[in-house]
């Protein structure tokens, strides 16, 4: 699949269009073998996964960050990707049609899921912190990261390293913010298909921007996370 050509006009319409960014969100499409792709997109960054539901399977990944050049040109800056890790550390300049909530690309066709709402957690995130032993102990992400990217309503959690091209997993699926509570409802996971149709409820708090998420994982661990806006970690 084109993905590189899908992201390109998509995100060129987005870089194009200021007020408001309508390919800001999430998206959808269903492949003729049954399977399926979902695009998050936010003011910076992209990611798209491709998975079975029945049965669950991980399939693919791929994403990284987008920006506008001087002269108006597009790029797209691979920092991940599964099914062609050659493209990691390149960059992308590419076209495209929007009809309301549809997004055609060549042969390619693209659901509206949402336009960054409800949820109150849009946008790309770094973790930056884990709370160990009753202390949060602090780390600036590098060429290592654990990225978090949200819409308003699909989230996904993507570990790779950008030098090493290193794979390390990624999660995701549907979330809910309500009344201080985060939860996760899972639909892919590349390092247990079991854990597909889990739901997982965290404690969240934004405190000062920053995201602290506290609960129990897929295995039933306790954990505490700190996850930082990109646009704070600066990368």
């Amino acid at each position: 699949m084109a993905f590189h050509l899908i992201f390109a006009a998509l995100l060129s319409f987005a870089a194009t269009v200021a007020e408001p960014e309508p390919a800001i969100g999430a998206w959808e499409q269903v492949h003729g073998d049954g399977t399926v792709s979902t695009l998050i997109v936010t003011d910076k960054h992209f990611s798209v996964a491709h998975y079975d539901r029945e049965p669950a399977k991980f399939l693919s990944t791929r994403g990284g960050s987008w920006s506008v050049g001087e002269d108006g040109a597009l790029r797209l800056n691979w920092e991940f990707s599964t099914d062609q890790p050659e493209i990691i550390g390149t960059t992308h300049t590419p076209s495209f049609r929007l009809d309301d909530d549809t997004m055609f690309v060549d042969d390619q066709t693209w659901k509206r899921i949402d336009h960054g709402a409800p949820g109150a957690l849009d946008g790309a995130w770094l973790m930056t912190g884990r709370k160990r032993d009753g202390e949060i102990q602090t780390r600036m992400p590098g060429a290592r990261r654990t990225m978090k990217i949200l819409s308003g309503t699909r989230f996904q959690w993507i570990a790779y390293n950008v030098e090493t091209q290193e794979f390390s997993g990624t999660g995701g699926g549907t979330y809910t913010t309500e009344d201080g509570k985060y939860t996760e409802n899972i639909e892919f996971f590349s390092r247990d298909n079991a854990t597909v149709g889990k739901s997982l409820e965290f404690r969240y708090d934004l405190v000062d921007g920053v995201w602290h998420h506290d609960g129990k994982s897929s295995k039933g661990d306790p954990m505490y996370e700190v996850w930082s806006p990109r646009s704070k970690v600066g990368i």
